[in-house]
């Protein structure tokens, strides 16, 4: 009997040093370390490798028993959300150390979604998931780990929970209520899920619907009442209710002084109201108080790093957006704001680095897309020794025509012929609260100027070249904001046009003015007033904006020259690509009428018609163009003008 008992002791305590062993040697998977990286197959021998999807931005791997009720029960509620929400973007991986057998009597039971793979021992000792069971590993962006769980029961809510913060910040809002929900079915007091499904909504934008289930929290005790209230303060300052929000967040600083998020909504309307050291100190406070949400902190940093790069402190505020990507790896807006921070810098190269993770994130991201274009254009250009002179060189002499005054115009100049239409978007003033995204004026420039290059019509400066510009004449938002600066800086770059304005931002959208300026006659041909949405169907928003302008310079400035040349039903004309002409573009032949004497003054009528030619064939100075239509004999010298029709559409 003592040799039995001796010889169990010994059997425990090889036990005890093989866990500790086991536990050592591998250890549990670390938040922010690489996941460990494995190949496995499935019962019908398929191989699954972890590094095949590492483009997958959120992975569950569910390590469980294919034979206990209770290991599964986490695994069994995913399942029903990926057969539910076939869009919610989520891959599952179950992993079992079980015989084939019984896992095979598993998925003949449940035939899950996902694939089960079988565990000869070494991956699941990897994760450190061989004893406890469930185990579930989340991995993020790069195949990171984000979170670890062990256990079943009250640690499966939580995992769940956790993953529906997951989607939340991934803005995959269905799914992230749909979990929300399955665990309130559990649990109908989980404050937790309650809370996120609060704020999914108001991420989709259904105010009535957060607002009742915020209201019910805040009616009740404890931390309820707590992240009730914290939610209707957030709801509040999104629909422009800033005395009520700043109230309700002062209300939850009281109740509850370790709590960060009011310091971020106070700190939001006090930068509204041009009180930016205030603000500044409220999001000092929120970074620093112990109980946040992790997205929550996640914005503090953000906003805290927002309001370093406006004052011009781009090495901190790159500190705070590192800080919120490790809370919040799905953070499009702080990885873009990055990008933003060291192209300031002029480390276009880090800059590009910062776009392409925003976009690994969301593929299908404008902000991110259309600056890193401009990276990119940046880059070559200062690989490319001999452009990059010719700009340096160009700059110099519009730096020193601009401060001479010298004029673009000579003497004695055809000025009936159209130029080339030049626009240039000059000092676009980000004005309002502070958004969580920088960078919205140059997208927005870049993005028209994109466009309108595209069209023929137009020609933008170089964005290079107005940069530069600006820097050689050490010309800031202070001194663009005076409009007879813009008007000179315009006049110097050939500009017949320049666009300027403000975007005002706005708890829910941004509202654009963007006024066109003829640098000529001062005159404003065009004022556009629009509301923009930075998240949803932008592009869509931008490429209507750029019709606007394009059809605004279609109706105020006509294309005008003079007929070169008549030969056999054809004619030959004076402008070409360089001025806008494309194929099929019509001109009227026209000849100023006689004027009338009525009363002793001269009453001179609007030119007539004589002709119509269409075009047929475009050089860069030159088109040729089908005769229509005359009523008299077309010759050299004729003038010509472009016909508009009174319903142009783009």
């Amino acid at each position: 009997m003592k040799q039995q008992n001796i010889h169990f002791r010994t059997v425990f305590l090889v036990s005890v040093f093989l866990m500790c062993w086991v536990s050592l040697s591998h250890g549990q998977p670390t938040t922010g370390q690489p996941a460990p990286s494995f190949t496995l197959q499935d019962t019908a021998g398929t191989s699954f490798d972890l590094s095949q999807i590492a483009d997958n931005n959120l992975i569950i791997l569910y390590f469980f028993d294919a034979d206990s009720r209770p290991s599964q029960e986490g695994l069994l509620n995913l399942d029903q959300l990926r057969k539910q929400y076939k869009d919610a973007d989520l891959t599952v991986w179950g992993i079992t150390l079980s015989p084939p057998e019984k896992t095979e009597k598993f998925l003949n039971l449940i035939k899950p979604d996902f694939p089960v793979l079988l565990d000869s021992g070494k991956v699941s000792a990897a994760y450190q998931a061989s004893l406890v069971l469930p185990s579930v590993c989340i991995i993020g962006p790069g195949l990171k780990v984000l979170d670890y769980f062990q256990g079943g029961g009250k640690t499966t809510e939580i995992m769940l929970m956790r993953v529906a913060e997951r989607q939340l910040q991934r803005r995959q809002t269905i799914s992230a209520k749909a979990i929300s929900e399955q665990v309130e079915k559990i649990d109908p007091g989980n404050v937790k899920a309650r809370t996120v499904k609060g704020y999914a909504n108001l991420q989709e934008g259904n105010a009535e619907k957060a607002e009742k289930i915020f209201q019910d929290l805040a009616q009740e005790t404890g931390e309820a009442e707590v992240v009730g209230k914290e939610g209707l303060a957030a709801l509040y300052a999104k629909s422009g209710k800033m005395d009520k929000a700043f109230e309700l967040a002062q209300e939850v600083e009281k109740k509850s002084p370790e709590r960060g998020y009011p310091h971020v909504i106070m700190g939001n309307i006090l930068y509204s109201q041009n009180k930016k050291k205030e603000a500044g100190a409220e999001f000092e406070q929120a970074i620093n108080k112990k109980e946040s949400e992790p997205f929550q902190k996640a914005i503090a940093y953000n906003q805290y790093g927002r309001l370093s790069a406006i004052q011009g402190n781009y090495e901190k505020s790159r500190e705070f957006y590192a800080q919120a990507v490790s809370l919040d790896p799905y953070f499009v807006e702080a990885t873009s704001n990055t990008g933003l921070a060291y192209e300031k810098e002029g480390n276009w190269e880090k800059a590009l680095e910062s776009y392409q993770r925003a976009l690994d994130l969301n593929s299908n991201d404008t902000f991110a897309a259309i600056l890193a274009r401009k990276a990119e254009d940046m880059l070559s250009l200062q690989k490319d020794v001999e452009k990059k002179k010719r700009i340096d060189s160009l700059v110099k002499e519009l730096a020193g025509r601009y401060k001479s005054q010298e004029k673009t115009r000579v003497k004695g100049e055809d000025t009936w012929t159209s130029r080339p239409m030049v626009i240039t978007f000059v000092d676009i003033q980000e004005k309002g609260g502070l958004a969580e995204r920088g960078g919205f004026s140059n997208v927005l420039a870049s993005e028209l100027s994109s466009e309108l290059n595209a069209s023929g019509r137009v020609q933008v400066v170089e964005r290079v070249v107005l940069e530069k510009l600006l820097e050689e004449l050490n010309l800031g938002s202070s001194e663009l904001a005076d409009p007879e600066t813009a008007l000179r800086l315009g006049k110097v770059l050939a500009a017949k046009l320049i666009g300027t304005g403000s975007l005002y931002y706005l708890p829910d959208s941004t509202l654009l003015n963007l006024r066109l300026v003829d640098t000529e006659t001062s005159a404003i041909p065009k004022v556009i007033t629009r509301q923009l949405n930075t998240q949803l169907a932008l592009q869509k928003e931008l490429h209507a904006l750029n019709r606007d302008i394009l059809k605004t310079i279609i109706m105020k400035y006509p294309l005008q020259g003079f007929v070169v040349q008549v030969n056999s039903g054809e004619a030959l004309i004076n402008l070409g690509t360089d001025q806008g002409v494309v194929l099929g573009t019509r001109f009227d032949v026209i000849e100023e009428v006689k004027p009338i004497v009525y009363k002793g003054k001269k009453l001179q009528g609007e030119p007539q018609a004589v002709g119509q030619i269409e075009i047929v064939r475009v050089e860069p100075s030159l088109s040729y163009g089908r005769i229509v239509q005359q009523t008299r004999q077309l010759k050299t010298d004729d003038r010509i003008r472009e016909k508009i029709e009174p319903k142009t559409t783009l």
